[in-house]
């Protein structure tokens, strides 16, 4: 049985743009020899096993910012890439009200396999990109998130993440009531506690690396013209943020 499949993509590598954009759940994509990992077509189609419209933003975006661009080739349910392998969720037995059958009881070397499939790739790629940079990348992840959760509905519209390291972060909040009259929000409706900013760890604050993360709520880009809206809009709020630090930096060089 054929076992290779994609499970990183590389677009634009030769961007001008700073800016590295990298989508870890773009995907729904459910290679034959998982067998859906035993879930209906309906919950394969959910956002349980991707984040809908996020791989669409960060797509236009790239053609904004003519930014290189990563992407998972798989859903986040047979390994989720923005998580290291010690993570209990990275191959979730249960996500929000869904049981994952295919992921339970797996033994070590089925879930290693897994992590060699997956996640080791998914990093190399990201790492490369890093280390081939003319100029220090900036690492902007794009996500998007449900609007009702556990059955609660989220008011958050657009949120950005950090870790540690706010600075891209702080800048592009400065500038997001000016910019939009959505509820932009500081790491809602998840931030660090949740585990969601390995990505940004490891590449991000690792190498000293300017870093955000963006959650955009998924009703909000459905249709294609709704998400070139939010492409312009995201690509706007970063190049500010990047002209605003660089203003500073130039200040305090003075």
């Amino acid at each position: 049985m054929n076992t290779d499949f994609e499970a990183v993509r590389l677009e634009n590598p030769d961007g001008t743009s700073p800016v590295l954009l990298i989508c870890e759940h773009a995907s729904n994509h459910f290679p034959p020899q998982f067998n859906g990992l035993g879930l209906s077509q309906k919950v394969q189609e959910s956002h349980v096993a991707w984040d809908p419209g996020a791989y669409a933003v960060m797509q236009r975006m790239g053609e904004i910012l003519d930014a290189k661009m990563i992407s998972g080739g798989v859903s986040r349910l047979i390994y989720d890439c923005n998580r290291p392998p010690e993570a209990v969720d990275a191959v979730p037995v249960k996500s929000e009200i869904y049981d994952v059958p295919g992921n339970r009881e797996l033994s070590v070397d089925a879930y290693m396999a897994r992590v060699s499939q997956c996640y080791t790739p998914f990093h190399k790629q990201v790492a490369q990109a890093i280390s081939w940079a003319k100029v220090p990348p900036v690492l902007v992840t794009i996500h998007s998130f449900t609007p009702v959760y556990f059955g609660e509905q989220r008011a958050t519209e657009i949120g950005i993440l950090h870790d540690e390291d706010s600075r891209l972060a702080d800048a592009m909040l400065a500038h997001a009531e000016q910019m939009s009259a959505m509820k932009i929000e500081r790491n809602e409706p998840y931030g660090p506690e949740d585990g969601v900013t390995y990505t940004l760890q490891r590449h991000g604050i690792e190498h000293k690396l300017l870093n955000v993360m963006i959650e955009v709520r998924n009703d909000l880009i459905k249709t294609e013209a709704q998400q070139d809206d939010m492409a312009q809009l995201l690509s706007d709020m970063v190049q500010r943020a990047l002209n605003t630090l660089d203003e500073i930096s130039a200040g305090e060089a003075s």
